[in-house]
């Protein structure tokens, strides 16, 4: 795969330049940008969830970089579908440019138009359906219908003059859809009639054999668990699967329960869908929440956030009891999602700690109660064979997954040299059908931590680290300014420390040698002398403890 940075030559006339910003060796930052004669289209604007080295951080972001000069140039973001790793980074994209035209179905904008409004910004969009088609600056768009977890979703055709490139976004062929609605194979064999000259296609499952469940088989899996419940059943899922929320009110209702939505996001997206008719609610089976108390045990289901162990969600609260709803012997917790790489370990945890207060855990390994929105090898290998397109670059995941997707695609037998394996950054440049690497950019992690976006470095992540793993240490000396002669001190004050500070006895000694030392060596910088500080104290802490905490010195002079 490409790493070695270097800038790719200006753009021709007629050539398109297509640069995934993210999504590539990640799962979630999904976001490509297509230029051509001066214009660029965006195809997707999604976040990646932090994982446990990233302490404090609550969302990544694309490194909006390349673009970010360039504002003005861009005609219009396209959204493949409304989950958080396509749509939860167009507010801050459009923090840069209010007015960027956002274009997606019905279900897809107005989710992304919830999220904004809490941003206080009112977005430009445009609504659009399978069979559309749009011509946004040099392009001419057309939008196929795809089956994915989320009712809506769309993969989008790209025509220009370089050639025709096909975006699949997240898709799966279930055939037995809950909603009704295909991945349509028979426009997918229209365009491989017409020509693909380029083909970013999902990754996520192409290292799994065979096809991937259909929804349906969940259901009944659904309710044969929640008819055995003896008292309260917490599902958890994403706030955006309209589906298997559809799966647990239609279980609940048959089982004569209940259900009340927990979670702002889960609140918002489910009122959205059902007011849009995606979401089909039973007749007084929601309840609010606040009222679900007065619900005998036996007759309620909860719908909650929180399947991939974030902190902060509902989930990860009842198992740390700090959550009104309080877990406890009896109760059923259903697991209804897959596992983002990256986040096993938290969501083990949640599991470990809602058992230990007396519930029965159901999840994917130990019941059918998820079935992947991805499409799984064999799917892919259909896909392939139908398009037959000239050039494949697989997206939406980490490595082995699109090693995997170009590996299927080499199958089918598209060549080696026409299958293209990137990473963020990488530059591909199509003219006349033909794609070649024409660079790689520089592209970074963009961190939001509470109110603050980029500010966040991975020298600050790591100091987090450290803080969190080998403890903190200060110091404090104060000297003659004069002769350098310790006046005061050194105070030395440990946390995350088993060892009582006095421990620290023996070195407070050698911390005031080293500075008396340096002294005479002619040193007075007080930054100079808190550095000796830190060498001296850090060098025994080391051999001592066995420790390499964060150790903060400050010299006063007097």
């Amino acid at each position: 795969m490409p790493n070695d940075v270097h800038e790719p030559a200006p753009l021709e006339p007629g050539t398109l330049r297509i640069t995934p910003i993210g999504g590539l060796g990640e799962v979630g930052r999904n976001m490509t940008t297509f230029e051509i004669d001066g214009k660029i289209l965006i195809v997707d604007c999604g976040v990646l969830f932090p994982e446990e080295h990233q302490p404090g951080v609550d969302l990544i972001l694309p490194d909006f970089t390349p673009i970010r000069d360039r504002l003005d140039d861009v005609v219009g973001v396209v959204l493949t579908h409304g989950h958080e790793d396509h749509i939860g980074a167009v507010p801050y994209l459009l923090k840069l440019r209010a007015d960027i035209p956002l274009i997606g179905s019905a279900l897809t904008l107005a989710l992304v138009e919830a999220k904004l409004k809490e941003h206080r910004i009112a977005p430009y969009s445009l609504t659009v359906k399978e069979g559309d088609m749009e011509a946004m600056g040099p392009f001419d768009l057309e939008f196929i219908a795809v089956n994915h977890s989320i009712p809506d979703a769309l993969a989008v055709v790209i025509h220009s003059a370089a050639g025709t490139v096909l975006a699949t976004g997240d898709f799966k062929m279930d055939q037995l859809p809950l909603d009704g609605r295909l991945t349509d194979l028979r426009e997918f064999a229209r365009l491989g009639r017409s020509g693909v000259d380029l083909f970013l296609v999902d990754s996520t499952n192409a290292d799994v054999p065979g096809f991937t469940p259909t929804e349906r088989a969940i259901g009944p899996v659904l309710d044969q668990v929640i008819s055995k419940a003896p008292r309260r059943v917490i599902v958890a899922s994403f706030s955006s699967h309209v589906h298997r929320v559809q799966q647990v009110l239609d279980a609940a209702h048959a089982n004569g329960r209940r259900v009340a939505l927990l979670g702002r996001s889960m609140v918002r997206n489910m009122t959205i869908a059902a007011d849009l008719g995606y979401l089909k609610v039973p007749e007084g089976v929601l309840i609010d929440y606040k009222k679900a108390g007065n619900i005998p045990d036996d007759k309620i289901v909860y719908m909650s956030t929180g399947s991939q162990g974030e902190p902060m969600a509902v989930l990860s609260r009842m198992a740390n009891r700090d959550h009104q709803v309080e877990v406890g012997e009896g109760d059923t917790v259903i697991l209804a999602s897959s596992l983002i790489p990256g986040n096993e370990n938290a969501v083990y945890r949640v599991i470990d700690g809602l058992t230990k207060l007396g519930a029965n855990v159901v999840h994917k390994g130990n019941a059918k109660v998820h079935v992947s929105g991805h499409a799984a090898a064999g799917e892919l290998l259909y896909v392939y064979n139908i398009l037959q397109p000239k050039n494949v670059l697989p997206v939406h995941g980490e490595y082995r997954h699109l090693n995997a997707n170009a590996a299927l695609a080499r199958e089918t037998g598209i060549p080696t040299e026409n299958v293209f394996l990137g990473e963020d950054g990488t530059v591909f440049d199509m003219k006349n059908g033909e794609v070649r690497v024409a660079g790689q950019l520089d592209l970074g992690f963009v961190y939001v931590d509470g109110s603050t976006v980029g500010e966040i470095t991975d020298a600050d992540l790591k100091d987090r680290r450290i803080l969190g793993e080998e403890g903190f240490i200060s110091v404090i000396v104060v000297v003659d300014a004069s002769t350098g002669k310790v006046i005061v001190g050194p105070e030395i004050h440990a946390r995350g420390f088993a060892e009582d500070d006095a421990v620290f006895d023996s070195i407070r000694p050698k911390i005031v040698s080293a500075l008396a030392e340096a002294a005479q060596s002619g040193v007075r910088d007080s930054h100079a002398l808190s550095q000796v500080v830190r060498r001296v104290l850090g060098t025994w802490v080391g051999r001592t403890l066995r420790r390499r905490p964060m150790i903060v010195p400050l010299v006063i002079e007097a």
